[in-house]
């Protein structure tokens, strides 16, 4: 990544995406990937993995609400909740919102994204700056500690994949025995909701990453939320459970009666986010279950 009055952003050899940058706060290079902190002109600090972008400052908390409060809400009371990757800490952030929530653990592969976004992004990273005894971070792979805890009987009421693209460190986590393992970590009741693409540019990959969890959960959802950050705009989630369907099961008193404010999420976007459009709704037919 250049740092120079604009940061470009190509997704493979027909498009690309640029924003003005105003300065560089961080740049470093992790056992993993490029880490890379700016500050642009539009859209407040961004974050870049390997010259991706993450998150910018402006519109972090879509996508945070949504991976958060769809499955949360969803759940019935959830009380331990499980993400993987979600460095800059926003994911974590929204968690502990819920007070329901007694136990956070968030499982990083790479310490530098949560030093780059604890020293330059505090706006997502508040978990790992607050001292709230609810919440554990863990730098190590996701993928060898949800092994490990499916193989110990470890068990959470909802695991949140806050992942990046299937390239580099997190491309274990598009795998089938990383979401057998994760099955066997949910409790009765359990929800899971995973980073799920561009259903423009990224449809191959969604279908592939739907394909797994219907090969393994009963019930198989995909919802989706509008972004700046990302090519095209429009985004995904998956979402999955053996018992708990994200709209039939849905109580929207659950959120209104809840005293959390937010910047997206409502009740009717939890609702409105599970109906796709068909050139959509038609490629992903026979993936969705339940």
């Amino acid at each position: 990544m250049k740092s120079d009055l604009w940061i470009e952003e190509k997704l493979e050899d027909y498009a690309a995406f640029r924003w003005k940058v105003e300065r560089t706060l961080f740049s470093g290079k992790s056992d993993f990937q490029s880490v890379d902190v700016v500050e642009t002109r539009g859209h407040g600090k961004m974050l870049l993995n390997d010259g991706l972008v993450m998150l910018t400052e402006r519109d972090e908390f879509i996508y945070h609400d949504m991976i958060t409060h769809v499955p949360l809400f969803a759940h019935k009371n959830p009380k331990r909740v499980l993400v993987i990757g979600g460095g800059d800490g926003g994911t974590a952030r929204e968690v502990l919102r819920h007070q329901s929530v007694e136990e956070c653990v968030m499982v990083e592969i790479d310490k530098m994204v949560c030093d780059a976004c604890i020293e330059h992004i505090p706006q997502t990273a508040k978990p790992m700056i607050e001292n709230d005894p609810r919440f554990k971070l863990l730098i190590e792979d996701g993928v060898k500690y949800v092994e490990e805890a499916a193989k110990n009987g470890e068990k959470f009421d909802a695991i949140l994949v806050d992942s990046t693209d299937p390239i580099g460190p997190a491309a274990p986590l598009f795998g089938h025995k990383f979401y057998e393992d994760i099955r066997a970590c949910l409790n009765d009741g359990g929800v899971i909701a995973s980073q799920g693409e561009s259903p423009f540019y990224m449809s191959e990959m969604q279908n592939k990453l739907l394909s797994i969890l219907s090969d393994t959960f009963k019930i198989v959802r995909l919802y989706s939320f509008t972004n700046m950050g990302y090519p095209g705009g429009l985004w995904s989630f998956t979402y999955a459970s053996d018992s708990v369907d994200p709209v039939k099961d849905f109580d929207a008193a659950k959120v209104e009666n809840s005293d959390l404010k937010f910047g997206y999420y409502n009740s009717e976007i939890h609702k409105s986010a599970f109906v796709q459009p068909n050139f959509v709704k038609e490629r992903i037919a026979p993936y969705i279950k339940g």
